[in-house]
């Protein structure tokens, strides 16, 4: 048995051990209303990524299949990037007023158009594709979000619930991912590289069928027009440094993670020499198909699911704005490993996993410091302005032929600079606490200030009570 086999077995026996340890020690939130609630939105959520994890495992596959060179597959990946990215702040705006819940109708309008353009083998269409593709990623990961998190406010629950509901959604979402990549792959086995992208649609269509029948519609500030929107949320970014730090965390993070995601199979994969070939490498070719791909991608999933029970348990001893520090110094170190350890399959393995841990406890911390911090009014434009950094890192990294070890050393300084913002968070949420406890306290004191004459008051007669007697 192999080190990805056993890898992916002991992770399992962890995950499953943390699991039951969140479920029986851990106090959990026993609100009849928000159980529903959460219910609600991740049903939505579970189908929402599963459209879109459908999709991943064969979108190179049918590019290549229907004879396209590497250029033109990477042009077509750099578009879906940059569509998010122009586009992206646009939508958001959209949410804010026109709704966040017919926004995310609009994703599931938009993706299954992206599904049904698979069907062409033209490179112009499956251009459209992609543009429409990238529009649809910018509101899976901002109108979701936006919806349930005013919908949390709004119906009064607690902070805590909201990390909690975080939790489940991220260790839900690697569920779906490992059972969406067996379903694609038996589709494609039986009717080819298209079938898993029809299967996506399907639920995709689905999801927009429960959004219509079980969400209401909120919104951000819908009585200013979308150039209102781009100026007040950049006011806020530039007046509030927690949002800024949020959004430079989120772009450095994100932005590393989906480099990794384009070099993890290159650099587990065992190096081969073919001088005939030349050196020239695609960083979106599927290369040598000597390692397991599906055990590792099923062990990456577990391991961010051990990271979503880790917050949980972190989020019990300390607060989300100190951990998070120590977390992202660490997912630095682990993507060090390809450059220290280059070649070494296993030191290589374990720094990922290690990795894929920090990014199972980064996307509920991070959505629970932005239901803190990111105003109501701009919060899906605010979202989206922060993945123009975002998608422009991964899109300069597509665009230049660097050699893995620059590539990965890039990460680990962007992962740095990320630590340090989150470093600068902390202190700004230390110096908010410390306000507001020296407001409380001088609170306290005037009210004993007004309290103290009637007791100056009462002393005096008691005395002359004593003389009397």
């Amino acid at each position: 048995m192999n080190i990805f086999i056993s890898g992916f077995a002991l992770l399992s026996v962890l995950c499953l051990s943390l699991f039951v340890y969140t479920r029986t020690s851990l106090p959990s939130v026993g609100d009849a209303s928000f159980k529903q609630f959460q219910r609600i939105y991740l049903v939505v959520y579970m189908l929402a990524m599963a459209g879109d994890w459908l999709q991943g495992p064969h979108v190179y596959a049918l590019y290549d299949s229907y004879g396209m060179s590497a250029h033109d597959i990477e042009v077509l990946f750099v578009a879906g990037f940059g569509s998010s990215m122009v586009f992206g702040t646009i939508v958001g705006s959209i949410a804010d007023k026109y709704g966040r819940r017919a926004n995310c109708i609009l994703y599931g309008i938009l993706y299954s158009g992206a599904c049904i353009t698979k069907h062409f083998n033209n490179f112009h269409i499956l251009m459209v594709g992609r543009l429409l593709g990238g529009v649809a990623t910018s509101i899976l990961y901002s109108a979701f979000e936006s919806w349930m998190v005013y919908e949390h406010h709004k119906r009064g629950f607690s902070q805590d619930s909201l990390g909690n509901l975080f939790s489940h959604a991220v260790l839900g979402n690697s569920v779906v991912a490992i059972f969406a990549g067996l379903i694609a792959q038996f589709f494609a086995d039986r009717f080819g590289f298209v079938a898993p992208f029809d299967v996506s649609l399907t639920v995709l269509t689905l999801m927009t069928v429960v959004i219509v029948f079980t969400w209401n519609e909120n919104f951000g500030d819908k009585t200013s027009d979308l150039s209102d929107s781009f100026s007040n949320a950049l006011k806020s970014i530039k007046t509030d440094h927690k949002i800024l730090c949020l959004g430079l965390i989120q772009s450095l993070f994100e932005g590393s993670m989906y480099i990794f995601v384009l070099e993890w199979t290159p650099a587990l994969t065992p190096e081969t020499h073919h001088p005939a070939t030349g050196t020239e490498r695609h960083l979106l070719s599927s290369g040598d198909t000597s390692i397991p791909h599906g055990h590792i991608f099923a062990g990456f999933m577990v391991s961010i699911m051990i990271g979503s029970s880790l917050f949980k348990i972190l989020s019990n001893y300390t607060n989300v704005e100190s951990f998070m520090r120590f977390v992202l110094f660490v997912a630095a170190i682990s993507l060090s490993t390809p450059i220290i350890f280059k070649g070494n399959q296993l030191f290589v393995f374990i720094g990922f996993l290690v990795f894929e841990t920090c990014v199972g406890i980064f996307w509920p911390s991070l959505g629970q410091m932005r239901g803190k911090y990111v105003p109501e009014a701009t919060r899906a434009t605010i979202m989206n302005f922060f993945r123009i950094p975002l998608n422009f890192i991964v899109v300069v990294i597509l665009l230049q032929a660097l050699p893995m070890k620059t590539i990965f050393q890039c990460c680990v300084v962007f992962l740095i600079l990320a630590t340090m913002c989150q470093q600068w968070l902390y202190s700004l949420y230390r110096k908010s606490q410390m306000s507001e406890n020296i407001e409380n306290g001088s609170q306290m004191s005037s009210e004993k200030t007004t309290d103290r004459p009637l007791v100056e008051h009462k002393t005096p007669l008691l005395d002359v009570k004593a003389e009397m007697v």
